[in-house]
């Protein structure tokens, strides 16, 4: 794929945190989970059971300089089911390591809205935060891989995945996944490896949104 054809085919980018988390975000930008531990300076033992481990619930971290931050659940991961679709000798903790390294956006609405209606977190008011694809390549073009499928979920279906899930731009097969399975699905996430701390600059609209109401706008570029 080239930077061109990722920039004219999904020209904004798409990313859903805790609802309440924008004031942190401009503070410290979109942070990986990784990035949130180091900046936390979380104790090794805390931060194995963060990062090592699916997370049943969103965790609340607080700190006397750095305030106030919530790390997300991963209630549509299961290490069971996990262990059952890994490939290339992989384990289970390899992959959430690598999963919590990563800032994740989704590249069509249809796959932020899946996200919103499932049963997990249907009644929960989300912030969305639409990001300008140009600007971030601009930027973070040799941290961003781009994936085939949602590599933090295994519901309904565990779909296999392995080291080759997430690619660079230039090695993603995305002529052939246009073929197959049409624009809207030929990538379900970009990632940028650990941190985007400018992300106020290229973010064109925060919103929260979900729950069944009425989308709300908390800021809007121009």
């Amino acid at each position: 794929m080239t930077l061109g054809e990722l920039k004219t085919h999904y020209p904004v980018l798409y990313h859903v945190s805790s609802a309440g988390s924008w004031s942190s975000i401009q503070t410290h930008g979109l942070l990986s989970t990784a990035a949130i531990l180091d900046l936390f300076e979380v104790d090794p033992t805390q931060r194995a059971a963060i990062e090592r481990q699916c997370r049943r619930s969103s965790i609340e971290l607080t700190h006397s300089t750095h305030g106030r931050i919530v790390i997300r659940d991963q209630k549509v991961l299961s290490e069971s089911k996990l262990a059952g679709c890994l490939s290339d000798g992989l384990t289970t903790e390899e992959w959430l390591i690598a999963l919590n390294r990563k800032v994740f956006f989704w590249l069509k609405k249809h796959r932020f809205a899946g996200l919103l209606d499932a049963r997990a977190y249907r009644g929960e008011r989300q912030t969305l935060i639409t990001v300008d694809t140009a600007q971030l390549l601009e930027r973070y073009e040799h941290e961003i891989e781009l994936s085939h499928m949602n590599s933090g979920s295994t519901s309904p279906f565990a779909h296999p995945r392995g080291r080759d899930t997430f690619k660079s731009i230039a090695d993603y097969p995305f002529d052939d996944r246009r073929r197959r399975r049409g624009l809207d699905d030929a990538i379900a996430e970009l990632t940028v490896e650990y941190a985007v701390p400018d992300v106020a600059a290229i973010a064109l609209k925060v919103e929260e949104v979900g729950a069944g109401q009425p989308p709300e706008i908390l800021w809007e570029r121009g």
